[in-house]
Parts: structure tokens; C-alpha cells; sequence
């Protein structure tokens, strides 16, 4: 059995080094075999240079192939071990084209195991964690009223005028800001076409209690269902979104008045200008540590009082390990890898895992990768 591990880049060693420190057969998988020389040749020398047709030539049953490698690339990669009879695993969301490969890797008998990196990835395991933890509790009722959010972000740890600061380019985060998000706020779907319209304060249990500036993302609605919330429990919020430094909005004031006016390829090529601009102004530096919070609260309120309130909370930095956005991006999709290999997780295309001793264990390793992790119980006031 090899496991291919494919990409090495900024957000994947890590993760990669811990597997082949723990002694398994694995083949790294890189479009620049220096790159990734650089990376892992320390350790081993069998480094390929990647194409989706070398890599499928040299797949065998139960082999495992995991892609750290851009998304669009995914679902090439879980049809070749589909036909070869190997799993797959990736950190990232699930794609409609990927779900439609579910019932052939049931009927196989393999697995594709994504969204098991940081986000999306251990907050799933978070609200997973929060929603058994409610249901088993005292104070559960069908009739309580609920409020869940979960924000996840990379900040600097040493914070700029500018209030971030990007490890890769920025052309990502600046495209992202275009895109809309939909959420459920105060009973009603609140649609955004726009962070910057919906951005609002949000105070965090951390040791040194501090303020952030958070924002929905993407389409929060069917991760009521992934998270196995009944469709008859009242539900006031539900929000998953992004988290930035305090001051953030007030400093990319101009970006979001430029961001509104771009249209078309004249937009696009305006945007890139931007992004080149933002790389060489508030790039990391050599060294400097990146800082990474992550915040999943559930509230039950009955009569307008939280009869339950819990929130898991996540602060990590780089340090002497390297960055802390590459460690919980790719730690956690090592583990995906060995709880696939010990059949851990059903056959199918499946998110990360719902299983209660699963997630214990899996959060237990988590917690020596982050400087700070705790569940905090807001009604006990511990």
C-alpha cells in the first residue's frame, strides 16, 4: 500500500512530513520536483514530478492518493482511483462533481474523504462536537430557540496598518470579496453580494478577551443538514464566516470602494494590478509568524435566556514548526489518511468525520498544533 501525497505547496508540508516520519511508503507528487525537493528531500528521495497521467499509471488497489494540489484538479484525481481501487482524501469542500462520485466509490468499497484541513475541517469537527454535545444535555428541547456561528481566519500575528497580510497571492482574497454569501441572521436568509455590507463585531472567549471584525461567506444553508440539524428545531442563526483583525474594514475602505466598480476584463486586469500591489506592500516576511483564530459557538435560548452555550475557540501561530495556517491546514488531512488506512471511515464521498471517538481523537492531536484550544461553557462561566 503507498499512499501519493500531490502538492507541496505552502499549506501541505506539514502534513506530509509527519506521514513519512511515521515510516509510511509514500510517493510525493509535485508539477516542480525542486519545490518539493526542498520541502521533503530531507527525507526522502522519491519525489515524481506530478501529471494526472503518471500518477494514475502507478496507482494499485488500496493505494490511498491525497490532493493538496488546486481544486479544479480533484475530482480527475478520485475518478483515476476510482479505476484503480484506490481512496482519496483532500482538504477541500466537497464539489457537486465530486458528491456525484459517492455511489461508485460505495459500490467499491473505497473512500474520498474531503474537507479535512482547517476550514473546511476542524470546524466541522467543532460543530459536529457542539450539536452531540447539546442533544445528550439537560437542557435539550425541540422547542428551544438556536443561535450557531463558526468564523475562521488567518491574521497577521504582528498586525500592519493594513490589518492582513498574505502568505500567497492576493488575487484569491481580493476575488473572494466579489463573491455573495447566504446566511440565516434573526430568523430571515440575509443574501449578501458584498462582505463589507454584513460585517459586524464579534468578542472571542480567548485568555485575553479580544474583539474581531467578522463577515458571512459562501452558502451557509445546507451545512444545517451536514451538521444534522432537525428541520423542526428553531433556528435564529446560523452563520459561517470569515474573521479579521479589528480595524480591518476601515483599512480596506478603498479596496471595497474600488473592488464595487470593476466590471468585465478591464475589472479583471485592474484587479490583478491590485493584487501585485498588495504582495509587495503586505507580503509575509521571512520568518515572520502568521496567526490563525477559529471559533464554532452553539446557543440554545428558551424564553429569550441561554439555557446552553457552548463555543469551541482555536488561537495558533507560526513558530519554530513553521506557519500555523500550513500545520492545521495539512496535520488534519494526515490523520483523514491514517483513519482511512485503520477503516475508520465508511466507504463514499464523505466531509470530516461525525463519529463522537473519532473526533476526540482527532481533536486531541489538534490541540498540540494550536497554542490555545478550549471548549468553553458560557452558562457555567468555564
Amino acid at each position: 500500500m503507498t499512499i501519493h501525497w500531490c502538492g507541496t505547496g505552502l499549506s501541505s508540508v506539514p502534513g506530509l512530513r509527519r506521514m513519512i516520519e511515521a515510516g509510511h511508503k509514500v510517493v510525493v507528487w509535485n508539477r516542480t520536483v525542486e519545490k518539493a525537493r526542498e520541502a521533503v528531500g530531507d527525507l526522502t528521495q522519491d519525489i515524481r514530478p506530478y501529471s494526472l497521467e503518471a500518477l494514475t499509471a502507478v496507482l494499485q488497489p488500496g493505494d490511498l492518493a491525497i490532493s493538496m494540489l488546486p481544486a479544479d484538479q480533484h475530482v480527475g484525481i478520485a475518478k483515476a482511483c476510482l479505476a484503480k481501487g484506490a481512496h482519496f482524501v483532500s482538504s477541500s469542500y466537497i464539489a457537486p462533481e465530486m458528491r456525484a462520485l459517492d455511489a461508485a466509490f460505495r459500490e467499491k468499497g473505497l473512500c474520498s474523504v474531503n474537507e479535512v484541513g482547517l476550514d473546511p475541517g476542524i470546524d466541522h469537527l467543532m460543530a459536529h462536537d457542539l450539536v452531540a454535545r447539546y442533544r445528550a444535555s439537560a437542557a435539550y428541547d425541540a422547542k428551544n430557540v438556536l443561535s450557531f456561528t463558526s468564523y475562521c481566519g488567518g491574521v497577521p500575528k504582528i498586525a500592519n496598518p493594513f490589518r492582513y497580510k498574505f502568505s500567497w497571492s492576493p488575487l484569491g482574497v481580493l476575488k473572494a470579496l466579489r463573491s455573495p454569501s447566504r446566511s440565516l441572521r434573526n430568523f430571515s436568509e440575509l443574501r449578501v453580494n458584498r462582505p463589507w455590507d454584513a460585517i459586524t463585531a464579534y468578542d472571542a472567549p480567548l485568555p485575553t478577551p479580544e474583539s474581531f471584525e467578522v463577515y458571512p461567506n459562501r452558502d451557509s444553508y445546507p451545512f444545517m443538514q451536514d451538521y444534522r440539524f432537525d428541520p423542526d428545531w428553531t433556528v435564529k442563526d446560523f452563520v459561517r464566516g470569515t474573521i479579521r483583525l479589528n480595524g480591518w474594514a476601515e483599512a480596506w475602505g478603498p479596496v471595497f470602494r474600488e473592488i464595487e466598480t470593476l466590471e468585465g476584463p478591464a475589472g479583471d486586469a485592474r484587479l490583478a494590478e491590485m493584487a501585485a500591489q498588495f504582495w509587495a506592500e503586505n507580503s509575509y516576511d521571512e520568518g515572520e509568524p502568521d496567526r490563525v483564530v477559529l471559533f464554532v459557538s452553539l446557543k440554545a435560548e428558551r424564553d429569550g435566556r441561554a439555557v446552553w452555550h457552548e463555543e469551541w475557540a482555536m488561537d495558533a501561530w507560526g513558530d519554530a514548526r513553521g506557519t500555523a495556517m500550513a500545520r492545521l491546514v495539512s496535520v488534519p488531512v494526515s490523520f483523514a489518511v491514517e483513519s482511512v488506512l485503520a477503516r475508520e471511515i465508511p466507504a463514499g464521498v464523505h466531509a470530516a468525520p461525525h463519529d463522537p471517538k473519532l473526533i476526540d481523537k482527532w481533536m486531541g492531536q489538534i490541540r498540540s498544533l494550536a497554542q490555545y484550544l478550549e471548549r468553553v461553557d458560557h452558562v457555567a462561566g468555564r
